[in-house]
């Protein structure tokens, strides 16, 4: 089954101190005395307090900053049983209700049984200054639940989950968690945890689970069937999965079928049949794409404006506007107005932009309540450069609801719907499922959708295909807009990326315009790259190396790869000071002034804008600039255009260095100057789309650095990124 875990290092102690504690995750910094010696433990240790007793698991570490610490992977806690330790375990405000006085008083009266007597006789505390008999009801309550909460982590820890994963399950499943997970460990791949498979099955091998038990299979099938969506998909063929599924645990393959046959029957999975065979999915993924193939199928059968009317006030507003639209454009902006959904597509130059604002302007000359939003912060903004009126990320549309850390949920949704009648969506491929579902979920039945983007681009980094599904099933009324005008015509960003996405060679001679091919070997490329950015792009067009010019590359790995390119231009433009404070963490050292980006969306980072204005989440793909480091408090600012978001240290982890992105990171995002870094790409990296989506990244300029030999292979390389889904056909068909 699994391999045997690490041995790990055992200390004992009393916790002195709670240094820090993060207040979004179960990361915190202790002191214990172990012995009369002080040792600072880091790690997932929520819920513990001074006073208490534990016996931690794990390593010793030398942080570059605070020397040396115990990394905790695991711990059991025990509460105090001696009267000076349940002193300081009490007036650490571990009970809410009991301060330091009354924590006095209780130990004086009761000494080492004070925690027993709280917990078994409330009457006796009615004799203490200070507390009522309502009181006393509530402080027994309250040990009582730590009393329970101490055990369960106690036992759960002797299995080798952390004190975070405990606490987590201790809420879901209360005090019945660690006899739960004893019967079927492979509920730890579930929520609320989600531990990897390898990490249960460990366990489950130490309670003698046979290695075809039903327990294991089915937890394996969802193992394989999460492993994917990180790949795009919503769901996989069932052959396949079985297949996948019985060589990844090595058993036979009917007793994978068998299994995955009866989870279906009890709802644990989803299954459809498609033009392709059957698909399984998870069932939270299944309901998503049912539920958008639902709503969008009921607005595409609603008319709300018979096609005269619009077409009459299309001729008026063009007149008093002084423009004629050209007819795709016309006939998108007559389905806008007089359809319940539809979608605009198009490459660059084709008039998207124009087209939307028609139809920003009409609708609101009718009264209509329209709101702009894209899935990204520089989509937004873009959005909102374009049109002249405020975009939003979908995120901050919705309005995030907080309080839960496994769970995303929204304020606005089916019981409380945004007041919109028109949304308009850019960048529409980079929209994934669960989010699209979401905002279905915000807007009023008869909300009508106008869904923009471009579906040659890269597809969402989150699972679905959205866009490209809607497009190919027919179900919604499709505008592609292909007619390149006179202005556009005269950019050669424009012109070659019609090139590539017909699968013609760009045309790498030509300088007279916006769009430069300078070839280098691939161990010149950070040197050539760091020069454009540093020097000769500052002094020919006046850009900000750091504000206007953005570097980005296929691959994350070699001389063309972000990890070379961040060192070398770091080097450059961010060199090393006595003035700049750093810290590493993990494996990144971060300098204030450093350009990052948030790499996964955390919706509880706190931030603040100039004017006062507060909120909380930053989105992956964000990009800003380190302001602050603080190491003495381990919080770190960071300036994301006209907001300032703080970090922890903990939560830092989740940044990266962004003076060169990959491809995939720039989906979304617009620059005034785009070099693109091809030196030594991966040929599983050399496709068509993925090309395409960096060239039309660029704005006003766009430098290609590296081989010619690798772009005529991208452009020759129709390669999909393929995704498993199940919207198209639940599009067509309809669904159970």
């Amino acid at each position: 089954m699994a391999a045997e875990q690490e041995e790990k290092i055992v200390i004992r102690g009393t916790v002195e101190d709670v240094i820090y504690r993060s207040s979004d995750s179960d990361y915190a910094v202790i002191e214990i005395d172990c012995e009369g010696e002080l040792i600072t433990l880091v790690g997932e240790l929520a819920g513990i307090s001074a006073g208490e007793e534990v016996v931690a698991y794990g390593n010793f570490v030398n942080h570059p900053t605070y020397g040396n610490q115990f990394r905790c992977d695991g711990c059991e806690i025990t509460l105090p049983t001696k009267a000076a330790a349940i002193l300081k375990y009490l007036s650490s405000k571990a009970i809410p209700g009991i301060g330091q006085t009354i924590a006095r008083r209780l130990v004086e009266n009761f000494g080492d049984n004070t925690l027993e007597v709280m917990a078994n006789d409330p009457e006796s505390l009615e004799n203490i200054k200070g507390i009522t008999k309502k009181k006393a009801q509530e402080i027994s309550s309250e040990v009582s639940k730590v009393f329970g909460l101490t055990d369960t982590i106690r036992n759960l820890g002797g299995m080798g989950l952390s004190t975070g994963d405990s606490l987590q399950l201790y809420k879901v499943f209360g005090h019945d968690a660690s006899e739960i997970i004893r019967d079927n460990p492979y509920m730890l791949c579930e929520y609320p945890v989600y531990k990897d498979f390898a990490e249960a099955d460990a366990l489950a091998e130490n309670f003698n689970i046979p290695e075809a038990d039903f327990r294991r299979i089915r937890a394996a099938i969802v193992n394989t069937l999460r492993h994917n969506l990180a790949n795009g998909h919503t769901c996989l063929p069932t052959e396949k999965l079985i297949d996948i599924t019985a060589n990844f645990i090595s058993v036979n393959r009917d007793d994978v079928e068998i299994e995955l046959y009866r989870s279906a029957e009890e709802g644990v999975f989803c299954l459809l049949n498609t033009d392709i065979g059957e698909m399984t999915f998870l069932r939270d993924e299944y309901e998503a794409e049912k539920y958008i193939a639902q709503r969008l199928r009921d607005l595409a059968k609603t008319r709300y404006t018979e096609r005269d009317d619009v077409e009459n006030r299309i001729d008026r507003f063009q007149e008093r506007i002084g423009i004629e639209y050209e007819p795709l454009q016309r006939e998108a902006i007559v389905q806008a107005l007089s359809s319940g959904v539809v979608v605009i597509t198009g490459g660059p130059g084709t008039g998207k932009t124009t087209t939307v604002n028609a139809i920003l302007s009409l609708c609101e000359e009718r009264g209509d309540r329209v709101a702009l939003c894209a899935p990204t912060g520089r989509a937004a903004k873009r959005m909102t450069e374009l049109t002249g009126k405020e975009a939003k990320t979908i995120h901050r549309l919705l309005e995030v609801a907080y309080g839960s850390r496994e769970s995303l949920r929204f304020v606005h949704n089916e019981e409380k719907p945004l007041k919109y009648d028109v949304v308009i969506i850019d960048e529409m491929s980079m929209v994934d499922n669960l989010l699209f579902c979401n905002l279905l979920k915000g807007l009023k039945p008869w909300c009508r959708l106008v869904l923009v983007g471009d579906d040659h681009q890269l597809p969402s980094v989150g699972e679905g295909n959205i866009l490209k599904d809607i497009i190919s099933s027919g179900a919604c009324v499709t505008i592609e807009l292909e007619k390149i005008f006179r202005q556009a015509a005269q950019s050669l960003i424009v012109v070659n990326s019609h090139a590539i996405v017909n699968g013609e060679a760009p045309d790498l001679e030509r300088r007279d315009r916006d769009f430069f091919f300078l070839a280098a070997e691939k161990d010149e490329v950070p040197q050539l790259v760091s020069d454009l950015v540093s020097r000769r792009l500052p002094k020919s067009y006046k850009y900000d190396p750091l504000e206007d010019i953005q570097v980005i590359t296929p691959s994350r790995l070699g001389m063309s790869g972000t990890g070379t390119l961040n060192e070398s231009l770091r080097d450059q433009l961010n060199p090393a000071s006595s003035e700049k404070s750093e810290v590493k963490i993990g494996s990144v050292i971060f300098r204030e002034g450093d350009k990052v980006m948030q790499t996964r969306n955390n919706y509880d980072i706190e931030w603040k804008k100039e004017d006062g204005e507060q909120g909380v989440g930053v989105f992956n793909g964000d990009i800003g600039r380190v302001e602050c480091i603080d190491r003495r408090n381990g919080i770190m600012d960071v300036r994301y255009d006209d907001r300032t978001a703080q970090y922890d240290f903990e939560q830092a982890r989740q940044l990266d260095q962004a003076y060169a992105i990959t491809v995939h990171k720039s989906q979304g995002s617009e620059f005034p100057a785009v070099i693109l870094a091809v030196g030594d790409t991966p040929r599983k990296l050399c496709y068509r789309n993925l090309l395409y989506t960096a060239v039309t990244r660029a704005r006003n300029l766009l430098i290609i650095t590296g081989n010619d030999a690798l772009i005529a292979m991208m452009v020759g390389n129709d390669k999909k990124m393929f995704r498993y889904t199940g919207l198209a056909t639940m599009l067509r068909e309809g669904t159970e």
